[in-house]
């Protein structure tokens, strides 16, 4: 006979308390007294409820399976700093004898707020989660009851409720340096490419870029930006060209929010005739591989993908062993880089009209 899933509910009863009571105190809630919350947390252990299932009432060990997933709606390529970074996370889980399985969320799954087919939830001792951006799944999956960290998130993640520990590149202050890098040496209308919702990084991209123009007094021009969902950028391959065409005027450099689109973009800028970057800068971001092949070699900021990999396997392995300690957001530094993409302009350059 199968036996029943313990719920929130079951504890809440055995307890005598509400069931928001019981929840709150597995979650840490600070309006929630030591004495209450460790009587709710034994009775989670005797009733083997989620990630108390593998715990002993004695001594509070956290299960072992060997195992930890990585989720991922999109797994990244060779050029992508995601590849280095699951590396480095591989290597460090498996100096400490975890096997890495990887998982690939579907958009259907996804949206109907499912885990993959071949992931068994009873059988991880950790989560990592890579490209997955959408809140309410993220929701779902810090909700497992499993130790997970997020390697970037989603753009209207609330860290003081998000019950998961997060990763990501330091993004805010390195556009703001390389966006006031451009300012200085004399560009002085500068768009910003890309999906401002795509991510958390994306957004405080954009935040950095806003914060450089504000300090210098630059009103911020939304019709020399392209700004628009992020799956134009991804799917529809002739997109940029035609939004090139839309645009009534380009700025003097165009900031984008990864060197995928920067890439992208410069194509679409050669095919119109122009010289980069005597007509217009550009910049990027992730130092990808493409970035120093193509020409000119693109300004944009360095990740330390292996780096990375590295601390997230490190702070999941914390949160393994010490899952009830507070949750952390860490940003890892990153390192702006000039190339001849975006070098010093006269300062009496003016902007250039799409019809010429």
């Amino acid at each position: 006979m199968t036996r029943e899933k313990t719920t929130i509910q079951h504890i809440a009863d055995a307890l005598g308390i509400s069931r928001n009571t019981a929840s709150k105190a597995l979650n840490d809630h600070p309006s929630i007294p030591a004495d209450t919350r460790q009587k709710v947390i034994q009775k989670a252990i005797e009733l083997k409820y989620k990630q108390f299932a593998y715990m002993e009432t004695d001594n509070l060990l956290p299960r072992q399976t060997g195992n930890i997933a990585l989720l991922t709606t999109n797994m990244p390529n060779t050029s992508h700093f995601g590849s280095a970074l699951i590396s480095g996370l591989e290597k460090r889980i498996s100096s400490e004898g975890y096997n890495l399985s990887i998982h690939i969320v579907r958009d259907d799954e996804r949206d109907a707020g499912k885990l993959p087919n071949n992931f068994d939830s009873t059988a991880v001792d950790g989560i990592v989660c890579i490209e997955l951006f959408d809140a309410a799944y993220s929701e779902m999956i810090t909700g497992l009851g499993i130790p997970a960290i997020f390697i970037d998130c989603a753009a209207t993640t609330d860290y003081s409720s998000f019950q998961a520990d997060v990763l990501l590149m330091e993004n805010e202050h390195s556009i703001y340096r390389l966006t006031k890098q451009l300012l200085d040496n004399g560009y002085q209308r500068i768009g910003f490419v890309g999906d401002r919702y795509h991510c958390k990084s994306f957004h405080e991209r954009w935040l950095g870029y806003r914060r450089a123009l504000l300090e210098q007094e630059i009103e911020f021009d939304p019709a020399l930006c392209i700004l628009d969902d992020d799956r134009y950028f991804i799917f529809e391959t002739d997109w940029m060209e035609h939004r090139l065409e839309q645009l009534k005027q380009w700025p003097q450099a165009f900031v984008c929010a990864n060197d995928f689109i920067a890439v992208r973009l410069m194509k679409a800028l050669k095919a119109r005739g122009l010289s980069l970057p005597r007509d217009i800068g550009i910049t990027g971001f992730d130092d990808a591989n493409e970035s120093r092949i193509v020409e000119p070699h693109l300004t944009t900021v360095h990740i330390y993908s292996s780096d990375m990999g590295v601390r997230a396997a490190e702070m999941l392995l914390s949160r393994i062993r010490h899952p009830q300690q507070p949750y952390y957001t860490t940003h890892m530094q990153t390192h702006v880089l000039i190339r001849d993409s975006a070098p010093a302009l006269n300062r009496s350059a003016g902007l250039i009209s799409p019809s010429s």
